[in-house]
C-alpha cells in the first residue's frame, strides 16, 4: 500500500539516489498532518454507517428516477449494492487517512472504476452526488477539527474528481 513514505523511498531508489530535501519535506509535512488524519479516520470509522446512509439518501433524493423500474436503484438488491459501494469508498478514504496517501483509493477504488461502471451501465453522477454531500455536510468544529476536516475533504475531492 502506497504512502508518502513508501512513495518517496521508491522514487529515490528507482533514481539511484537518496531522498532529496524536498522529498524529506514532503514526508515531514505528511507526518505533521498525521494527528489530523487519524482524528478524521477515527471519527469516520465510528460513524461510517450513518455517513454512508446519509450520502446514499442524498443521492437518491437528487436522482429519484433511479428507483424507477429498470434503473440502477430499482430493486432492493441494487439499493443494497449502491449503499455498499458508497460505504466502500468511505472505507478506502479511511484507509488513506491512516496511511497518509492515496494508495488505497488508487489501487482498490479508482483503478478500473470507469470501465466497471460503463460495463454495468451505471451512472457515476449519483456517486459524485453522494460523496459531495458527505464532503459538504462536514463541519468544523462540530464534526472534526479544521485540519482533520481538510484532510478528509481532500480525499473526498480526490474520489469525486476521479468519477467526474
Amino acid at each position: 500500500m502506497k504512502s508518502v513514505v513508501t512513495t518517496v523511498v521508491t522514487a529515490a531508489d528507482a533514481a539511484g539516489r537518496f531522498p532529496s530535501t524536498s522529498d524529506l519535506e514532503s514526508v515531514q509535512g505528511s507526518l505533521q498532518r498525521a494527528a489530523a488524519r487519524l482524528e478524521a479516520a477515527e471519527k469516520l470509522a465510528g460513524n461510517i454507517d450513518a455517513v454512508a446512509q446519509e450520502a446514499y439518501d442524498a443521492c437518491i433524493r437528487k436522482y429519484s428516477y433511479l428507483n424507477n423500474a429498470g434503473e440502477a436503484n430499482s430493486t432492493d438488491t441494487f439499493k443494497a449494492k449502491c449503499l455498499r459501494d458508497i460505504k466502500h469508498y468511505m472505507r478506502l478514504i479511511n484507509y488513506c487517512l491512516v496511511v497518509g496517501g492515496t494508495g488505497p483509493l488508487d489501487e482498490w477504488g479508482i483503478a478500473g472504476q470507469r470501465e466497471v461502471y460503463r460495463a454495468l451501465n451505471l451512472p457515476t453522477a449519483p456517486y459524485v452526488e453522494a460523496l459531495s454531500f458527505a464532503r459538504n455536510r462536514g463541519c468544523a468544529p462540530r464534526d472534526l477539527s479544521a485540519q482533520a476536516l481538510t484532510e478528509y475533504n481532500a480525499l473526498l475531492d480526490y474520489v469525486i474528481n476521479s468519477l467526474s
